[in-house]
């Protein structure tokens, strides 16, 4: 399965404020069951904070797309069951890697 990119950075920039949207929206429905959990997820600090990274170096202007793998997306590949939005930040992480789709 070819995974799509996106096609503009404006594009681009509304996948990550999704992803940090979306990691936030976990925490907080974790946060609502855990009394059965007990405790949060190991991947969960890191894969917010490593979308944070991301959404930040954007903003601030410092973002460069790169040949390898985000930092986080291991952890996420790892937890994909556990993520509902794990297709974005594999979608994400194709377009860090390949960059825009323009063509």
């Amino acid at each position: 399965m070819s995974l799509r990119r996106a096609r503009t950075a404006g594009e681009y920039a509304d996948w990550v404020k999704q992803a940090l949207f979306e990691v936030q929206d976990l925490r907080e429905c974790l946060e609502y069951e855990m009394e059965e959990l007990g405790k949060f997820p190991a991947f969960l600090d890191p894969l917010e904070k490593g979308i944070k990274q991301i959404y930040r170096s954007m903003c601030d202007g410092n973002y460069l797309f790169g040949r390898e793998d985000l930092p986080f997306m291991e952890l996420a590949d790892k937890h994909a069951g556990e993520i509902p939005f794990h297709v974005l930040l594999k979608q994400i992480n194709e377009t860090h890697r390949r960059g825009l789709d323009v063509g």
